[in-house]
């Protein structure tokens, strides 16, 4: 059973009460996300509010979060309003399917997404559709991005390797170009687990880099991801 909070050096996630937990993926996705000179980003699908609190302490940027489920809403409103950066942290309670906004768009949107499509679901409905694409599909992600990017803006995400080089073929019929991967692996044997993709609306060279957790034992993080993450960590 996960903890009721997690805390990080500048902040603490409750989450007792989200279907969406504190874990590698967001806190990857928060410390990899490109900020440089946003002024406005989306958090797709907020979960505890861990992705948007990280990317307020990375940036200068204004910062809305979305979340669909009304548990979760709540307890990322609850992080969101104790964390230093709360003034430029808003969030709405909406599904990406349904939302839109009158303000200009947005210059980067990122999501840690519901990614597993066919594997086994879980019993408990809140948590299945977090897991799983039941209420977000791939089609509907990329819906919501055109709609919602600017048009020189950057989409960045986190999913698992086999699912993410589907999402690359599907956006690029959506117009959009995937300039950037970062591959991930738990340990320096493993095959690569987890991806993070970057896309815009220009076609640039595909940079590729990789990224190992774990030197080869339990808990002896590598440098490389040390360093990624040691604005946030407290063992860091």
């Amino acid at each position: 059973m996960a903890n009721s909070y997690f805390t990080f050096k500048e902040f603490t996630i409750f989450q007792d009460r989200s279907s969406f937990k504190v874990g590698t993926d967001g806190v990857l996705l928060g410390a990899v996300a490109d900020v440089a000179g946003r002024k406005k980003i989306l958090d797709i699908g907020t979960g505890t509010g861990l992705i948007a609190i990280m990317l307020a302490q990375r940036s200068k940027a204004d910062i809305l979060a979305i979340e669909p489920d009304r548990d979760s809403f709540l307890q990322a409103s609850h992080n969101i309003s104790l964390c230093k950066w709360s003034k430029r942290i808003k969030i709405e309670q909406a599904d990406l399917q349904d939302f839109n906004t009158d303000e200009r768009k947005f210059d980067l949107i990122v999501t840690n997404p519901p990614f597993f499509n066919d594997s086994l679901r879980n019993p408990d409905p809140r948590k299945s559709a977090v897991r799983h694409d039941v209420e977000l599909t791939r089609a509907e992600i990329l819906d919501g991005v055109l709609r919602l990017l600017d048009r020189e803006g950057l989409f960045q995400l986190i999913m698992p390797y086999v699912e993410g080089n589907i999402f690359i073929a599907e956006a690029s019929q959506y117009g959009f170009y995937c300039n950037s991967i970062l591959k991930i692996r738990p340990l320096p044997t493993s095959d690569i687990r987890r991806m993070i993709l970057s896309f815009s609306r220009t076609r640039h060279k595909l940079s590729e880099k990789f990224l190992t957790i774990e030197r080869g034992k339990r808990h002896e993080f590598t440098e490389e991801y040390v360093h990624l993450t040691k604005d946030f960590y407290l063992k860091f």
